[in-house]
């Protein structure tokens, strides 16, 4: 093998006289080559000096197919972040050629570089990166001689595919890949446009809100395999896990001994000192204990998780605590925004779901073009694949898993609340969907009707609905006895 320019002798073109190599890539030529780029030089933006040229990636014999460069920047910059450094790929407005830089993921450096760009170019400067949050995108926000272009990583990933398909990856490659998608396509990515401070920490207390419920989840259940261990009866005893009165009783009785050993004067203090108030559940507990039998007498098997069921109690609890002090900010800010009116009313909302709705939707009407833009984005739309006689129906893989998990729950909740949703669920089972299928059905009806409610600032109305079905002689109605329809 021996190094050269390309990955062959000679260079191919396709059928519109188009060349896919790379000009200036180093590559030893067999058939499993993929192109490998030189490492980048890498200089100060403030400094006049250039790095090596743009390479352009399509190429032809007679011309050369330029980089779309839109007016209203100064220049054009793509970035690949990182942990602790970001890569940067830079083109000037004025200029063909390509430059390439690397800054510590510091405030420092971060503030050094974005001020060294504004000197030299003034603004705005395009910025197209991997995010559309995180710590460098708060970052950059701050300077407004900046635009920022999100651009998905999936895209990223499979436009270097399409160009290196040996696979090789190269963090300066990346950044120069982000600034090539954003010159050759800025029609497909639309600048990132933070929407209002309320909703943006409405937002992130629900997606934080959302991770502690996990962590809720996952304490319980390992809490609940330790107690399976040497003390089961406790589980049967409370069908809520997840509550202060669960954390409260095994703190204090952490095994069936310990139980066994209380007064029935103190349990049922107990029980009505954490609201219980039902003398008949508070008689078949104290009866369960008395008549319990223990699992083991093995010391060492109770010990050990004896231990560390009191300290998963304590996580549990303060998880617990910590959930409802979210809960009572996140119904403090969304009070504030005008949309809540909206969504506050909405059959099964209530005060978790209502939120979510709210911040899946949020305050910019003209993100979504239609409803159909908003179920394809949610993952609610299920995708179709053709190829010559093959058709394929699945749902979407790539979308934001918590705004689809909001509207798939929330759907579910409408079920034995709403008429209409309600017939349409069991219309669907009757046809032999799953549960999660006919949800997901249900859930890409009710995004169109939210979505005209959203754009005409219009609440909600179940009557209203009723009668627009009965006028167009839906299909839900037709199995009501006509005097139920005209009701």
């Amino acid at each position: 093998m021996r190094p050269r320019t390309t990955n062959s002798s000679t260079r191919t073109f396709d059928v519109h006289r188009v060349s896919f190599e790379s000009v200036g890539a180093l590559a030893f030529v067999n058939e499993y080559s993929g192109f490998a780029v030189q490492p980048a030089r890498y200089i100060a933006f403030a400094e006049c000096k250039l790095a090596r040229p743009g390479s352009p990636i399509y190429h032809c014999r007679r011309c050369r197919v330029k980089p779309r460069s839109d007016p209203r920047f100064t220049a054009h910059v793509g970035i690949d972040w990182a942990d602790a450094k970001h890569d940067v790929c830079l083109q000037a407005a004025d200029s063909e050629q390509r430059e390439f830089d690397r800054f510590a993921h510091q405030v420092g450096s971060i503030d050094h570089w974005a001020k060294s760009l504004h000197q030299r170019f003034g603004g705005p400067i395009a910025v197209a990166l991997e995010l559309a949050k995180g710590p460098l995108v708060y970052a950059l926000q701050k300077y407004d001689f900046f635009v920022l272009f999100p651009i998905n990583p999936a895209t990223l990933a499979k436009y270097r595919e399409a160009f290196k398909p040996s696979g090789a990856k190269d963090d300066p490659t990346d950044a120069e890949l982000a600034l090539d998608l954003l010159l050759r396509h800025p029609e497909r990515f639309p600048p990132l446009k933070p929407q209002s401070v309320a909703m943006r920490t409405l937002l992130s207390l629900i997606e934080q809100r959302r991770e502690l419920v996990d962590d809720k989840t996952r304490v319980t259940n390992r809490l609940g395999n330790a107690l399976k261990q040497y003390y089961p009866q406790a589980l049967d005893w409370f069908e809520q896990r997840d509550t202060i009165l669960f954390c409260d009783f095994l703190r204090r009785w952490p095994t069936l001994a310990a139980v066994k050993r209380a007064r029935n004067a103190g349990l049922k203090a107990f029980f009505y000192a954490h609201n219980g108030r039902r003398p008949t559940l508070i008689d078949e507990r104290i009866e369960a204990i008395r008549a319990a039998t223990p699992l083991t007498d093995d010391m060492g098997v109770i010990a050990p998780y004896r231990l560390q069921v009191l300290v998963l109690v304590e996580q549990l609890r303060v998880t617990l605590q910590a959930i409802d002090r979210f809960d009572r900010q996140i119904a403090t800010v969304a009070a504030t925004l005008p949309d809540y009116a909206l969504f506050s009313p909405l059959p099964g909302a209530g005060p978790h779901l209502a939120p979510r709705l709210l911040a899946a939707f949020g305050e910019q009407r003209e993100r979504f073009r239609s409803a159909d833009e908003l179920q394809k984005y949610s993952g609610i739309a299920p995708v179709t694949e053709r190829s010559g006689k093959k058709h394929w129906v699945h749902w979407r893989w790539q979308c934001p898993t918590f705004v689809r998990q909001t509207f798939v729950e929330w759907a579910a909740q409408t079920v034995n609340k709403s008429f209409w949703a309600g017939v349409y669920y069991r219309q669907q089972r009757a046809k032999g969907s799953s549960h999660q299928a006919a949800v997901r059905a249900l859930a890409f009806k009710w995004i169109r009707i939210l979505y005209r409610c959203w754009q005409a600032r219009t609440p909600y109305d179940e009557s209203t609905y009723l009668n627009a079905l009965r006028q167009r002689g839906s299909p839900l109605l037709k199995p009501l006895h006509p005097t139920a329809q005209n009701a």
